[in-house]
Protein backbone atom coordinates (compact mmCIF):
# COMPACT_ATOMS: atom_id res chain seq x y z
CA UNK A 1 0.00 0.00 0.00
CA UNK A 2 1.24 3.26 -1.24
CA UNK A 3 0.94 6.14 0.99
CA UNK A 4 -0.30 9.08 -0.51
CA UNK A 5 0.39 12.01 1.56
CA UNK A 6 2.82 14.54 0.36
CA UNK A 7 5.92 15.05 2.31
CA UNK A 8 6.31 18.47 3.67
CA UNK A 9 10.09 19.94 4.70
CA UNK A 10 11.47 20.55 7.49
CA UNK A 11 14.47 22.53 9.43
CA UNK A 12 16.26 19.75 9.96
CA UNK A 13 16.01 19.19 6.25
CA UNK A 14 17.87 21.46 5.05
CA UNK A 15 21.52 20.92 3.56
CA UNK A 16 24.21 22.22 2.29
CA UNK A 17 23.79 21.85 -2.00
CA UNK A 18 26.90 21.42 -4.34
CA UNK A 19 27.08 22.39 -7.86
CA UNK A 20 29.80 20.76 -9.84
CA UNK A 21 30.44 21.11 -13.57
CA UNK A 22 31.63 20.02 -16.25
CA UNK A 23 33.30 22.30 -18.08
CA UNK A 24 36.36 19.83 -19.66
CA UNK A 25 37.42 16.21 -19.46
CA UNK A 26 38.94 16.54 -15.66
CA UNK A 27 35.68 17.73 -13.92
CA UNK A 28 33.75 16.11 -15.95
CA UNK A 29 34.97 12.57 -14.88
CA UNK A 30 34.88 14.02 -11.31
CA UNK A 31 31.65 15.18 -11.48
CA UNK A 32 30.48 11.29 -12.87
CA UNK A 33 32.55 10.01 -9.45
CA UNK A 34 30.90 12.14 -7.19
CA UNK A 35 27.54 11.60 -8.76
CA UNK A 36 27.89 7.49 -8.46
CA UNK A 37 29.32 8.23 -4.92
CA UNK A 38 26.44 9.87 -3.44
CA UNK A 39 23.57 7.50 -5.43
CA UNK A 40 25.43 4.83 -4.13
CA UNK A 41 25.32 6.23 -0.61
CA UNK A 42 21.62 6.35 -0.72
CA UNK A 43 21.60 10.17 -1.79
CA UNK A 44 19.86 12.04 -4.63
CA UNK A 45 21.50 14.08 -7.46
CA UNK A 46 20.09 16.11 -9.86
CA UNK A 47 20.97 14.98 -13.53
CA UNK A 48 21.65 16.98 -16.87
CA UNK A 49 19.42 15.07 -19.35
CA UNK A 50 18.47 15.80 -22.85
CA UNK A 51 15.14 16.86 -21.74
CA UNK A 52 15.12 18.26 -18.53
CA UNK A 53 17.06 17.99 -15.23
CA UNK A 54 16.10 14.85 -13.76
CA UNK A 55 16.42 14.53 -9.64
CA UNK A 56 17.85 10.74 -9.68
CA UNK A 57 18.22 8.25 -6.70
CA UNK A 58 19.02 4.26 -7.49
CA UNK A 59 15.67 2.78 -8.32
CA UNK A 60 16.39 -0.45 -6.71
CA UNK A 61 16.38 1.58 -2.88
CA UNK A 62 13.29 2.36 -1.50
CA UNK A 63 15.05 4.75 1.44
CA UNK A 64 16.78 6.43 -1.63
CA UNK A 65 13.79 6.54 -3.56
CA UNK A 66 12.04 8.33 -0.43
CA UNK A 67 14.54 11.28 -0.73
CA UNK A 68 13.19 12.38 -4.27
CA UNK A 69 9.63 12.49 -2.90
CA UNK A 70 10.61 14.59 -0.04
CA UNK A 71 12.67 17.30 -1.40
CA UNK A 72 10.14 17.32 -4.06
CA UNK A 73 7.31 17.67 -2.07
CA UNK A 74 5.92 15.02 -3.95
CA UNK A 75 3.13 13.20 -3.20
CA UNK A 76 3.33 9.80 -3.65
CA UNK A 77 0.84 8.88 -5.66
CA UNK A 78 2.47 10.28 -8.34
CA UNK A 79 4.87 7.88 -10.58
CA UNK A 80 8.50 8.15 -11.29
CA UNK A 81 10.11 7.64 -14.40
CA UNK A 82 13.03 4.76 -14.08
CA UNK A 83 16.06 5.48 -16.45
CA UNK A 84 18.16 2.43 -17.68
CA UNK A 85 21.57 1.69 -18.65
CA UNK A 86 21.61 0.54 -21.91
CA UNK A 87 18.39 -1.02 -24.39
CA UNK A 88 18.24 -4.23 -23.26
CA UNK A 89 18.17 -3.28 -19.78
CA UNK A 90 14.45 -2.72 -19.14
CA UNK A 91 14.18 -6.49 -20.06
CA UNK A 92 15.53 -6.73 -16.15
CA UNK A 93 12.63 -4.62 -14.80
CA UNK A 94 9.59 -4.82 -17.07
CA UNK A 95 7.34 -7.43 -18.16
CA UNK A 96 6.72 -7.24 -22.07
CA UNK A 97 3.64 -8.74 -23.37
CA UNK A 98 3.85 -11.38 -26.17
CA UNK A 99 1.28 -9.68 -28.26
CA UNK A 100 3.06 -6.06 -28.17
CA UNK A 101 6.94 -7.40 -27.87
CA UNK A 102 8.03 -6.58 -31.37
CA UNK A 103 6.55 -2.78 -31.55
CA UNK A 104 8.28 -1.98 -28.12
CA UNK A 105 11.37 -3.99 -29.61
CA UNK A 106 10.84 -1.40 -32.47
CA UNK A 107 10.26 1.74 -30.30
CA UNK A 108 13.46 1.03 -28.16
CA UNK A 109 15.90 1.11 -31.37
CA UNK A 110 14.11 4.18 -32.78
CA UNK A 111 13.96 5.83 -30.00
CA UNK A 112 16.45 5.12 -27.36
CA UNK A 113 18.66 6.07 -26.23
CA UNK A 114 16.19 9.32 -26.51
CA UNK A 115 13.14 11.53 -24.84
CA UNK A 116 10.40 9.01 -25.76
CA UNK A 117 9.37 6.67 -21.78
CA UNK A 118 7.56 3.54 -22.25
CA UNK A 119 5.06 2.38 -20.28
CA UNK A 120 5.24 -1.49 -19.50
CA UNK A 121 4.37 -3.95 -16.85
CA UNK A 122 6.90 -3.77 -13.99
CA UNK A 123 8.51 -6.82 -12.61
CA UNK A 124 8.67 -7.98 -8.51
CA UNK A 125 11.91 -6.43 -8.21
CA UNK A 126 10.84 -2.51 -8.66
CA UNK A 127 9.78 -1.01 -5.22
CA UNK A 128 6.11 -0.24 -5.21
CA UNK A 129 7.18 3.36 -3.94
CA UNK A 130 8.80 4.27 -7.76
CA UNK A 131 5.38 2.95 -9.38
CA UNK A 132 3.23 4.51 -6.85
CA UNK A 133 1.89 1.11 -6.55
CA UNK A 134 0.76 0.83 -10.23
CA UNK A 135 1.22 -2.21 -11.64
CA UNK A 136 2.89 -0.45 -14.68
CA UNK A 137 6.90 1.39 -14.72
CA UNK A 138 7.55 4.51 -17.15
CA UNK A 139 10.90 3.32 -18.60
CA UNK A 140 13.45 5.09 -20.44
CA UNK A 141 17.27 5.90 -21.70
CA UNK A 142 18.52 9.27 -22.06
CA UNK A 143 21.09 10.42 -24.06
CA UNK A 144 22.85 12.83 -22.46
CA UNK A 145 26.42 12.23 -22.29
CA UNK A 146 26.64 13.06 -18.43
CA UNK A 147 23.80 10.97 -17.47
CA UNK A 148 24.12 8.12 -19.73
CA UNK A 149 27.89 7.60 -18.04
CA UNK A 150 26.73 8.38 -14.79
CA UNK A 151 24.13 5.05 -14.75
CA UNK A 152 25.93 2.70 -17.03
CA UNK A 153 28.80 3.51 -13.56
CA UNK A 154 26.23 3.12 -10.94
CA UNK A 155 24.65 -0.30 -13.11
CA UNK A 156 21.62 0.67 -11.24
CA UNK A 157 18.52 2.02 -13.11
CA UNK A 158 17.57 5.07 -11.97
CA UNK A 159 14.49 6.86 -10.89
CA UNK A 160 14.36 10.51 -11.90
CA UNK A 161 11.81 12.56 -12.11
CA UNK A 162 12.60 16.25 -12.94
CA UNK A 163 14.73 18.37 -10.56
CA UNK A 164 11.96 21.25 -9.25
CA UNK A 165 9.39 21.84 -6.55
CA UNK A 166 6.51 19.50 -7.10
CA UNK A 167 4.03 21.16 -9.80
CA UNK A 168 6.50 24.01 -10.40
CA UNK A 169 8.60 24.66 -13.58
CA UNK A 170 10.26 21.97 -15.01
CA UNK A 171 14.42 23.16 -14.81
CA UNK A 172 16.47 22.81 -18.29
CA UNK A 173 19.57 24.46 -16.43
CA UNK A 174 21.79 23.59 -12.89
CA UNK A 175 20.86 26.87 -12.10
CA UNK A 176 17.25 26.51 -12.57
CA UNK A 177 17.33 23.40 -10.20
CA UNK A 178 19.49 25.71 -7.44
CA UNK A 179 16.49 28.20 -7.91
CA UNK A 180 13.88 25.71 -6.46
CA UNK A 181 15.79 23.00 -4.50
CA UNK A 182 18.44 24.59 -2.71
CA UNK A 183 18.79 23.50 0.62
CA UNK A 184 16.31 20.11 0.16
CA UNK A 185 19.15 18.03 -2.37
CA UNK A 186 23.25 17.33 -1.56
CA UNK A 187 24.63 17.68 -5.04
CA UNK A 188 23.94 18.96 -8.43
CA UNK A 189 25.76 18.40 -11.65
CA UNK A 190 26.15 20.96 -14.07
CA UNK A 191 26.14 19.65 -17.68
CA UNK A 192 24.61 22.78 -19.66
CA UNK A 193 21.63 23.78 -20.79
CA UNK A 194 18.95 20.59 -21.80
CA UNK A 195 18.98 20.18 -25.61
CA UNK A 196 15.35 19.74 -25.74
CA UNK A 197 13.86 21.56 -23.44
CA UNK A 198 10.51 19.65 -22.57
CA UNK A 199 10.10 16.36 -21.04
CA UNK A 200 10.08 12.63 -22.50
CA UNK A 201 6.87 11.97 -24.45
CA UNK A 202 5.03 9.29 -22.59
CA UNK A 203 3.70 6.28 -24.48
CA UNK A 204 1.77 2.96 -23.86
CA UNK A 205 1.62 0.29 -26.24
CA UNK A 206 -1.70 -1.99 -26.71
CA UNK A 207 -2.81 -4.66 -28.72
CA UNK A 208 -4.29 -3.54 -31.93
CA UNK A 209 -7.76 -3.41 -31.98
CA UNK A 210 -8.39 -3.48 -35.71
CA UNK A 211 -6.31 -4.47 -38.47
CA UNK A 212 -2.73 -5.32 -37.97
CA UNK A 213 -1.47 -2.20 -36.57
CA UNK A 214 -0.86 -2.09 -32.60
CA UNK A 215 -2.42 0.78 -30.48
CA UNK A 216 0.57 3.70 -29.20
CA UNK A 217 -1.41 6.10 -26.89
CA UNK A 218 0.46 8.93 -25.88
CA UNK A 219 0.05 9.46 -22.18
CA UNK A 220 2.03 12.85 -21.98
CA UNK A 221 3.39 14.41 -24.82
CA UNK A 222 6.86 15.47 -25.89
CA UNK A 223 9.46 15.94 -28.07
CA UNK A 224 8.36 12.52 -29.93
CA UNK A 225 5.60 13.20 -31.78
CA UNK A 226 2.86 11.70 -32.89
CA UNK A 227 4.09 11.86 -36.77
CA UNK A 228 7.31 10.64 -35.17
CA UNK A 229 5.44 7.35 -33.81
CA UNK A 230 2.31 6.70 -36.06
CA UNK A 231 5.30 3.93 -38.80
CA UNK A 232 4.98 1.81 -35.97
CA UNK A 233 1.04 2.00 -34.88
CA UNK A 234 -2.04 3.58 -34.57
CA UNK A 235 -1.34 6.35 -32.53
CA UNK A 236 -3.56 8.25 -30.19
CA UNK A 237 -4.22 10.17 -26.98
CA UNK A 238 -4.73 9.39 -23.49
CA UNK A 239 -7.63 11.33 -21.58
CA UNK A 240 -4.98 14.58 -20.53
CA UNK A 241 -6.51 14.90 -17.24
CA UNK A 242 -6.68 13.20 -14.19
CA UNK A 243 -9.11 13.90 -10.85
CA UNK A 244 -6.97 13.01 -7.81
CA UNK A 245 -9.89 12.67 -5.64
CA UNK A 246 -10.86 10.12 -7.81
CA UNK A 247 -7.76 8.53 -9.76
CA UNK A 248 -4.47 8.78 -9.28
CA UNK A 249 -1.84 9.19 -12.47
CA UNK A 250 -0.62 5.99 -14.31
CA UNK A 251 2.16 8.61 -15.41
CA UNK A 252 3.93 12.25 -14.41
CA UNK A 253 2.19 15.20 -16.50
CA UNK A 254 -1.22 14.10 -16.01
CA UNK A 255 -2.07 16.29 -13.12
CA UNK A 256 -4.45 18.97 -14.21
CA UNK A 257 -2.38 21.30 -12.21
CA UNK A 258 1.23 21.51 -13.04
CA UNK A 259 4.23 22.91 -14.62
CA UNK A 260 3.28 26.49 -12.95
CA UNK A 261 5.47 29.51 -12.12
CA UNK A 262 5.10 31.36 -9.26
CA UNK A 263 3.38 34.12 -11.06
CA UNK A 264 -0.22 33.54 -12.37
CA UNK A 265 0.23 32.77 -16.21
CA UNK A 266 -3.39 32.79 -18.43
CA UNK A 267 -2.84 31.52 -21.88
CA UNK A 268 -4.74 34.44 -24.30
CA UNK A 269 -7.16 32.21 -26.65
CA UNK A 270 -8.21 35.46 -28.27
CA UNK A 271 -7.12 38.99 -28.01
CA UNK A 272 -9.98 40.97 -27.88
CA UNK A 273 -10.32 39.06 -23.94
CA UNK A 274 -7.55 41.01 -23.14
CA UNK A 275 -8.05 43.99 -20.55
CA UNK A 276 -5.49 44.72 -17.85
CA UNK A 277 -5.76 46.18 -14.96
CA UNK A 278 -4.16 49.75 -13.82
CA UNK A 279 -0.90 49.46 -12.38
CA UNK A 280 -0.45 45.73 -12.94
CA UNK A 281 3.33 44.42 -14.21
CA UNK A 282 2.38 42.62 -17.13
CA UNK A 283 4.73 39.97 -19.32
CA UNK A 284 4.04 38.68 -22.51
CA UNK A 285 5.48 34.70 -23.94
CA UNK A 286 4.94 35.22 -27.60
CA UNK A 287 5.30 32.77 -30.35
CA UNK A 288 7.33 34.11 -33.41
CA UNK A 289 6.91 37.90 -31.64
CA UNK A 290 5.17 39.18 -35.06
CA UNK A 291 2.42 42.17 -34.99
CA UNK A 292 -0.15 40.58 -37.43
CA UNK A 293 -1.12 37.61 -34.75
CA UNK A 294 -2.14 40.40 -32.56
CA UNK A 295 -0.57 40.07 -28.94
CA UNK A 296 2.66 42.17 -29.50
CA UNK A 297 0.97 44.94 -30.01
CA UNK A 298 -1.68 44.25 -28.09
CA UNK A 299 -0.50 46.18 -24.73
CA UNK A 300 2.72 48.39 -23.45
CA UNK A 301 4.18 45.17 -21.90
CA UNK A 302 6.63 45.09 -19.44
CA UNK A 303 8.51 42.19 -20.50
CA UNK A 304 8.30 40.20 -23.83
CA UNK A 305 9.91 37.03 -24.66
CA UNK A 306 9.86 35.36 -27.97
CA UNK A 307 10.21 31.22 -28.48
CA UNK A 308 10.65 31.55 -32.21
CA UNK A 309 11.46 35.13 -33.54
CA UNK A 310 10.77 35.68 -37.09
CA UNK A 311 8.52 32.94 -39.40
CA UNK A 312 8.68 30.68 -35.90
CA UNK A 313 9.77 26.98 -35.99
CA UNK A 314 8.23 24.74 -33.90
CA UNK A 315 10.87 22.66 -32.26
CA UNK A 316 13.25 25.83 -31.13
CA UNK A 317 10.13 26.89 -29.71
CA UNK A 318 10.24 23.74 -27.37
CA UNK A 319 13.60 24.03 -26.70
CA UNK A 320 13.44 27.58 -25.27
CA UNK A 321 9.59 27.24 -23.70
CA UNK A 322 10.51 26.65 -20.14
CA UNK A 323 13.39 28.82 -20.20
CA UNK A 324 11.48 31.45 -20.94
CA UNK A 325 8.65 31.22 -18.70
CA UNK A 326 11.40 31.09 -15.87
CA UNK A 327 13.09 34.26 -16.66
CA UNK A 328 10.16 35.90 -17.10
CA UNK A 329 8.72 34.18 -13.59
CA UNK A 330 12.12 35.78 -12.03
CA UNK A 331 10.64 39.75 -12.77
CA UNK A 332 8.71 40.38 -10.47
CA UNK A 333 5.43 40.79 -12.88
CA UNK A 334 2.04 40.78 -11.57
CA UNK A 335 0.72 37.98 -14.12
CA UNK A 336 2.25 36.01 -17.17
CA UNK A 337 0.18 36.04 -20.35
CA UNK A 338 0.63 33.12 -23.25
CA UNK A 339 -0.06 33.36 -27.18
CA UNK A 340 -1.70 30.21 -27.94
CA UNK A 341 0.97 28.12 -29.90
CA UNK A 342 0.33 26.17 -33.04
CA UNK A 343 -1.17 22.90 -31.60
CA UNK A 344 1.31 20.85 -34.14
CA UNK A 345 4.74 18.68 -33.34
CA UNK A 346 5.97 19.90 -29.76
CA UNK A 347 3.48 22.97 -29.78
CA UNK A 348 0.95 20.06 -28.81
CA UNK A 349 3.26 19.36 -25.35
CA UNK A 350 3.68 23.18 -25.09
CA UNK A 351 -0.34 24.07 -24.81
CA UNK A 352 -1.00 20.54 -22.96
CA UNK A 353 2.08 22.41 -19.97
CA UNK A 354 0.78 25.90 -20.67
CA UNK A 355 -3.25 24.71 -19.92
CA UNK A 356 -1.59 22.89 -16.71
CA UNK A 357 0.36 26.08 -15.70
CA UNK A 358 -2.67 28.14 -15.95
CA UNK A 359 -5.20 26.28 -13.98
Amino acid sequence: MVDHTPNKPTLTNIMVTELLRTDNEVSTREAINRAVATLQSGEVVALPTETVYGLGADAMDPTAVEKIFAAKERPHFDPLIVHVPHKNAYLDICEVPAEIKHTIVQLVETFWPGPLTILLPKKGIVPDLVTAGLPTVGVRMSDHPVFKKVVKQLGHPIAAPSANRFGGLSPTSADAVLDQLEGAIPLIIDGGACGRGLESTIVRVLPPEAGPKPIIEIVRPGPITEDDLKKWGKVRFAKSNVDVESNAPEAPGQLASHYAPRTPLRVLSDPKDFSPEPGKKYGLLSYRGQSKDGYVDLHEWDEVRVLSPGSGRIAEAGIRFFSAIREMDQLALDELVSEPLPERGVGIAMMDKLRRASA
